[in-house]
């Protein structure tokens, strides 16, 4: 297994960029179920972000690039449960998808509550908004 970066990932499914887009395609092309790429949740989230803020993408765009990753058999994403659940819920919600994963892995660690200032993620996630 090998941990594949953000930036392999971004160039990969983007195909943005003349050097770097072939080279992630060959690295992800390498990969089989047997010697599959290993996505940590850091990764996960940074894609997310750069996908939105820097590239524009909407909501329903990212969920559907992050389900992708999560069902290749050549990929292994961290905590791929709780990633699925913040998917649906990014999905279902107006909430980011930070926080939805936030409040995805509180819920998995057995957190009773997740505090907040935000009041959408309160609103559509069940944080507790602080006042």
């Amino acid at each position: 297994m090998i941990g594949l970066d953000t930036n392999v990932l971004l160039r990969f499914y983007l195909k943005d960029d003349p050097v770097q887009s072939p080279r992630a395609r060959r690295i992800v092309g390498s990969l089989s179920a047997a010697d599959p790429g290993w996505v940590g949740l850091v990764a996960i989230l940074e894609l997310a972000w750069v996908l939105k803020s820097k590239k524009g993408a909407q909501r329903h765009e990212i969920a559907d690039l992050l389900e992708v990753l999560l069902t290749a058999d050549r990929i292994v994403v961290q905590e791929s449960g709780v990633v699925a659940n913040a998917v649906q819920r990014f999905r279902l919600t107006r909430a980011d998808f930070a926080d939805c994963l936030i409040a995805e892995s509180a819920r998995a660690t057995g957190c009773r509550k997740t505090v907040t200032f935000d009041e959408i993620a309160a609103r559509d996630l069940a944080m507790e908004l602080i006042a």
